[in-house]
């Protein structure tokens, strides 16, 4: 019974991944890449994987046979490889370079050290990100509850955020630090569903811009988990493009660290190839811009670097050359801040965020469950004598909000202490005194 339902969720993977890819180039034409450009990227792989047979360079490259063939019959016409075969098998072929080969490889290398799958053409690149736009995506109420099931958010900031989610325009989340506006920004990633397709790279102007990020992209499945993708590329009823990965919705998020320089395109001196700034690593998905205000760049200048990209769904990136181009900005973006909106932006910028949502201290109740699912948690025995000191004696006195941080960080202490001491960790006057002024500094 395992074994079948393994298989079937296989099989449907894969109907999934064949719908959600771009079909496979059956020609070179078809890849949208030039045919110098296609030469430069085998001859730069033979120069520095050495001997590769056929299917290697099919498995490298993410390209079919019938799109490699002619490439390596030219190559070989030039004199830049030879090929040897040790059967009869078309698998059993293998290429290396000759000496003029190495020569220009080592020319080709030169200007971009850029070896991996081909990239995908711009003009696919952009079709294939409008097609699976993350505006086509539907939140419902069950979807949410499910999402936030057991977590204590006031029901009209949940519906506030479904309906933004909904929107797919970005989301501004303001209030007090400690509120739990990261905490609940970074659930968001729950309400993202469907598959999309991304690219290893894109090429514009001959230039190679990575896309796909391990660290930041979820497969749907192992990218060379199983060996299909050189089975398929050796089978010329192959049907998908193996230059996409198809993985779920991205979920990106920046803070502090963040800086303009990295909204553009990050490009490498030596290696003389770019990695695609978080935007565009995010396109289909969600960005989370936590921490606004705190970075080093003026918050006023970050926030005007969203305003064509937010007002237009597109944003204009430059290569090195000076040269622009323009990319789909289809992106929720997510800023959370603990500073008041006017320290940040004008009305003007403010007018363009979708929604605006203000995540305030909790009610009584809602500290209450919060602590108690705290408790259990670390097994510290609720007691209801202990909260209500916690509450009259040092929130109410001292003026503090009732954050929803506060429960955790605070039993948490608690319970180092205990620990320390070689106590029972427990909701005692005495152990409650020292988490909270131990918590909180003084002046």
């Amino acid at each position: 019974m395992k074994t079948r339902f393994t298989e079937q969720a296989r099989v449907a993977t894969e109907e999934r991944r064949h719908t959600l890819i771009p079909a496979h180039p059956r020609t070179i034409d078809e890849t949208g890449l030039s045919f110098q450009f296609l030469v430069e990227l085998l001859t730069k792989a033979l120069f520095l994987r050495g001997q590769m047979r056929l299917m290697d360079l099919v498995s490298y490259s993410k390209l079919s046979v019938a799109v490699l063939e002619p490439l390596l019959a030219f190559m070989r016409t030039e004199r830049m490889c030879e090929a040897t075969r040790s059967s009869e098998a078309e698998t059993a072929i293998a290429y290396n370079l000759t000496e003029l080969g190495r020569l220009r490889a080592e020319d080709y290398l030169r200007k971009s050290q850029y070896v991996g799958p081909a990239p995908v053409s711009l003009p696919a690149y952009v079709k294939q990100v409008r097609e699976q736009s993350v505006a086509n995506m539907q939140v419902t109420r069950e979807q949410l509850s499910k999402v936030f099931n057991g977590l204590v958010v006031k029901e009209g900031i949940l519906k506030q955020f479904g309906a933004a989610m909904n929107s797919g325009r970005a989301i501004f989340v303001y209030g007090p630090a400690g509120s739990g506006k990261t905490f609940i920004a970074e659930h968001l990633a729950g309400l993202l569903s469907g598959d999309v397709a991304i690219p290893h790279a894109i090429v514009v102007d001959n230039e190679v811009i990575q896309v796909f990020d391990p660290l930041t992209h979820e497969p749907c499945v192992p990218v060379n988990g199983s060996g299909n993708e050189t089975a398929l590329g050796l089978d010329r009823r192959m049907t998908t493009d193996a230059r996409w990965v198809a993985c779920h919705r991205p979920v990106i998020k920046t803070g502090g660290e963040l800086t303009l320089a990295m909204l553009d395109l990050d490009f490498d001196e030596s290696a003389r190839f770019y990695q695609a700034p978080p935007q565009v690593k995010a396109n289909n998905g969600l960005l989370i811009i936590d921490d606004l205000g705190r970075q080093l760049a003026p918050a006023i200048d970050i926030m005007n670097r969203w305003i064509v990209p937010l007002d237009r769904h597109v944003d204009y990136l430059a290569l090195h050359t000076g040269k622009k181009f323009m990319l789909p900005f289809d992106v929720i973006v997510v800023f959370s801040t603990n500073l008041p909106p006017s320290k940040l932006a004008d009305e003007a910028f403010l007018r363009r965020l979708g929604y605006k949502i203000y995540v305030g201290p909790l009610s009584e109740d809602e500290y209450r469950q919060i602590a108690k699912q705290v408790c259990t948690e670390l097994q510290i025995p609720f007691s209801e004598e202990g909260f209500n000191y916690l509450l009259h004696e040092h929130h109410y006195k001292s003026g503090k909000p009732l954050s929803a941080c506060i429960p955790r960080d605070i039993l948490e202490q608690l319970r180092d202490i205990a620990r320390y001491e070689g106590k029972s960790a427990e909701m005692s006057r005495e152990l409650l005194d020292w988490a909270w002024n131990n918590y909180f500094t003084h002046d």
